[in-house]
């Protein structure tokens, strides 16, 4: 028999979890750990006699991750569903990969998604966005009935490019006031709102909604733990990433709810749940078969050595920056060349997404900032400061042109800059779309416009790049909304000359028509054979066709959760690697020198059949001050 002082309810909160495995210091997190807390709370035999957990979910949990970029957010249903949650509310991040991907994972879920006061007219009217729930009803073990309601903020709506345009958001508090009568009006008890946005918001939700509208306000977007109570309202929101957690006892006295919450860290001393372990084995065996899928393909040798990207401009700089700028359409961007990660250099061919977990490891957003000219010239004289050293701080970037010269002291060398073409004004303010690690390295303030909660990883911005590139085996989930930005930023990077158009039958290079020594190249597609003798700085490289190596992005996603045994290379990955190696060798042999070696200045051009190839230059967005002794 239950005592007196037992809880009426027992609930666990948890929000905004990107990162299954444990960091180096505690709270460690990491989800193995995290889901022995849950089996705790919901198994230990000294909660037998008490109502069973009911554990809720405040959204972003499909990404943003290195995990994501491989499996758009699949990998997450099976880790969300053995918590289990009861109810989650839609968070920025499960729309990173855009709606239908969404409406997919939701229907993989064993719990409901909701959304109250996001609606889309293209579903019909007052239809909630990806057909998400406004409210649901649960009823606990011992009968209290539960009415949920989800409600997300406005501003995280407006930093999701993946969204339709027409999109109708409604006040939270109109909202609650609106529906939780309903709730009330079918038996609800106590009425619980599962929010997805900032502090303030949840706040102005308690104080302006009446007295006892809603009991429990539990919340995510915020990435810090806390928690307030206002007026009768008890708001919490519970960190991130697996290191905190929030078990809840609720009790009643007449109609006045009381909630005493204990916060739990997930620290290295909690044991891993071996169930938990066996399926993130399971999970990371299957990623590596995934990571061998072909995405897309280069027409030029990708520069990503540490001697190009943190001394000098590289390709690869180049076309990562232009992305970020056009993905969010600032004035420019810049990174870092400790970004890139790879050390090596990619010769023309086919890419794998290992490739570009590979090349951009980092689970740092691209955030989105208002910097004025002066903030935007000390980042650059920070960035050259230590050349020729190959430091990480050396910049990459998109529409800003800059020259500096290493003679002079360390944090006085740019002599000139611009920025789309005109000389920089100190006084101006930019928008600049960077990694959220150089803005916390930075120094000054800065005004945010995408911050690190609702910006993507470089590594999805890739996926989603070749994803758009795509001509044969497109995504089945790919969304209109999501296809019509990314046609924005093709048509972008076709004039910067960055990428090229497929075609049908051959693989095509050249070198500009000036250039003597030119000689022309094609390859059968059908069967690999070179017409004739190859261009002098190209590697051997076999054109395959999509139904050899795989393209097709429209399997069921839910295929992540099946291991994958372990195999040798196949021919094709055999041939990249065998193709790097060689080219290196070549190139060392021949004397050549780095900027033909890679192929720079050849203006070549590359087409095949199932998508369209990138060919990023080195375009003088860097120059250096030679002085001669």
């Amino acid at each position: 028999m239950p005592s007196e002082n037992a809880p009426i309810l027992r609930l666990l909160h948890f929000n905004d979890v990107y990162r299954l495995e444990p960091s180096e210091h505690d709270p460690v997190g990491g989800v193995t750990r995290f889901q022995s807390l849950c089996n705790h709370y919901g198994q230990d035999p000294k909660y037998q006699d008490q109502p069973q957990l009911i554990t809720l979910f405040s959204g972003d949990g499909f990404g943003p991750s290195l995990e994501s970029s491989v499996t758009k957010g699949a990998h997450m249903v099976p880790i969300l569903n053995n918590v289990p949650v009861a109810a989650a509310c839609v968070g920025n991040h499960e729309l990173d990969m855009g709606v239908p991907q969404f409406e997919y994972l939701a229907s993989q879920c064993a719990f409901p998604w909701l959304l109250a006061n996001v609606t889309d007219p293209a579903l019909g009217d007052d239809v909630p966005l990806g057909h998400a729930h406004k409210t649901t009803m649960l009823t606990s073990s011992n009968g209290i009935k539960i009415g949920l309601i989800g409600l997300a903020e406005k501003e995280w709506l407006e930093a999701v490019n993946a969204l339709p345009s027409n999109l109708i958001h409604t006040d939270p508090v109109v909202s609650a006031k609106k529906l939780i009568p309903g709730l009330r009006a079918q038996g609800a008890e106590i009425i619980i709102a599962l929010c997805h946005q900032r502090e303030h918001h949840d706040v102005r939700l308690a104080q302006e909604t009446p007295e006892g509208l809603i009991d429990l306000v539990l919340s995510g977007h915020d990435h810090h733990y806390r928690q307030a109570r206002v007026r009768s309202t008890q708001i919490l929101c519970s960190g991130s990433d697996y290191k905190q957690l929030s078990y809840i006892e609720a009790s009643r006295t007449d109609t006045k709810w009381d909630f005493n919450i204990t916060r739990r860290d997930v620290n290295n001393a909690v044991p891993e749940d071996p169930h938990t372990v066996a399926l993130m084995d399971k999970l990371f065996s299957s990623l590596q078969g995934k990571l061998q899928k072909v995405i897309g393909y280069t027409a030029v040798p990708l520069d990503t050595r540490f001697a190009t990207v943190r001394a000098s401009e590289s390709n690869m700089g180049n076309f990562v920056s232009d992305l970020m700028r056009f993905y969010y359409n600032t004035d420019c961007a810049m990174l870092v060349g400790g970004t890139i990660r790879a050390d090596t250099v990619y010769p023309p061919g086919i890419l794998r997404l290992k490739d570009v977990v590979d090349c951009f490891p980092f689970e740092d957003p691209v955030v989105v900032i208002r910097v004025k000219g002066q903030q935007l010239l000390e980042a650059l004289q920070n960035g050259v400061s230590k050349y020729p050293a190959l430091d990480g701080r050396f910049p990459q970037v998109s529409n800003i042109n800059f020259i500096f010269d290493p003679s002079r002291d360390s944090h006085d060398r740019i002599v000139a800059v611009q920025v789309n073409g005109k000389p920089l004004d100190l006084e101006r303010e930019y928008t600049l779309a960077t990694r959220e690690y150089m803005v916390k390295g930075g120094g000054g303030s800065t005004i945010s416009i995408v911050d690190e909660e609702n910006g993507i990883l470089v590594s999805m911005l890739l996926r989603q790049h070749f994803l758009s590139s795509m001509t044969v085996g497109r995504w089945k989930h790919w969304g209109a909304a999501l296809g019509h930005h990314w046609g924005t930023v093709q048509e972008q990077l076709r004039r910067t000359g960055s990428v090229v158009e497929r075609t049908d039958t051959s693989h095509t290079f050249r070198r500009d028509s000036n250039d003597a020594s030119a000689r022309r190249t094609s390859v059968d597609v059908s069967s690999g054979r070179r017409k004739s003798s190859a261009v002098w700085d190209r590697p051997p490289i076999r054109i395959v066709e999509p139904a050899e190596i795989g393209l097709s992005e429209s399997e069921d996603e839910s295929e992540v959760t099946a291991p994958v045994l372990a195999r040798e290379l196949s021919p094709e990955e055999h041939e990249l690697v065998v193709a790097r190696k060689a080219m290196r060798k070549w190139w060392r042999l021949a004397g050549l020198s780095k900027r033909h070696a890679m192929g720079y200045e050849t203006g070549e051009e590359l087409g095949v059949g199932w998508t369209r190839g990138i060919c990023p230059k080195v375009e003088g967005r860097i120059k250096m001050v030679l002085r001669v002794l």
